[in-house]
């Protein structure tokens, strides 16, 4: 296991739960991957559950807002990326062909951060950390390993998301899928899957990995839970096994095991 205590510039930093059913959720997540939770009052009878594991921050979740719901916006993880200045950090993503949903702001004083819509249409937030970096545990059972990018647009995605965080994007010599592996400095921390890889119903989203022991078992326990299997467990050798479920609200997350 490693403890992280900084995420550079450009990682993946934070997943954050936005539900219909916070305590259902609750249950689900604590039962299927072993997280505790402590709940943090954000107001009149509302909370911000962060997820640890091992004792180190590694999820959130909180309630949808009512004007949330009003404006339609589905029960889903978030992602988040961490950058050096928000605003800054937003300048450049308006620059590039962003759209600002909501520009920097204080997280009372554990960090600033921002919510982006891609040129594409898929959301993400940024982070600048204060006092909390976000998660604090990687290459851990149970823990965040990896971030996919659905769009119907890759090419368009790959220049913004470069212009704006520096990625590198590159092709497996290995793989003639199309499959686009996201570096960030000398770290491969996701992908942008191919076109002809995704529902083109779906709009495009970012869909979060969790790092397990067993993804046969994991989908089992799911199902028992109340969560739907979106896609059977599928395996590419040298790579791993993984599989795409939702939660009993319908929020969408992938689980994996590594085949290194």
């Amino acid at each position: 296991m490693a403890n992280i205590d900084k995420h550079p510039a450009g990682s993946f930093c934070w997943i954050e739960l936005a539900t219909t059913d916070q305590n259902e959720a609750k249950k689900f997540y604590t039962s299927l991957f072993g997280w505790s939770v402590n709940d943090n009052p954000m107001g009149p009878g509302e909370f911000y559950s962060i997820f640890q594991l091992k004792g180190r921050d590694a999820a959130a979740g909180y309630t949808l807002r009512k004007d949330q719901r009003d404006r339609g916006v589905p029960v889903h993880w978030s992602l988040y990326i961490s950058v050096e200045d928000a605003d800054q950090a937003v300048a450049k993503a308006k620059q590039a062909g962003g759209s600002i949903l909501m520009p920097a702001f204080d997280v009372m004083d554990v960090g600033r951060m921002a919510v982006i819509h891609d040129p594409t249409g898929a959301v993400f937030c940024m982070w600048q950390a204060k006092k909390s970096q976000g998660i604090g545990v990687a290459g851990e059972d149970n823990a965040l390993c990896w971030a996919d990018l659905s769009t119907p647009d890759p090419a368009r995605a790959q220049k913004f998301y470069s212009d704006v965080f520096g990625w590198r994007l590159d092709k497996s010599e290995r793989d003639n899928s199309g499959y686009m592996h996201i570096k960030n400095g000398e770290q491969h921390i996701g992908g942008i899957l191919p076109v002809a890889h995704r529902d083109p119903k779906s709009p495009a989203h970012w869909l979060i990995y969790i790092q397990v022991a067993d993804v046969d078992a994991a989908v089992a326990k799911a199902k028992q839970l109340g969560g739907k299997t979106l896609m059977p467990p599928q395996s590419i050798e040298g790579v791993g096994t993984w599989s795409v479920l939702a939660d009993p609200q319908g929020a969408v997350f992938s689980v994996f095991k590594s085949a290194r």
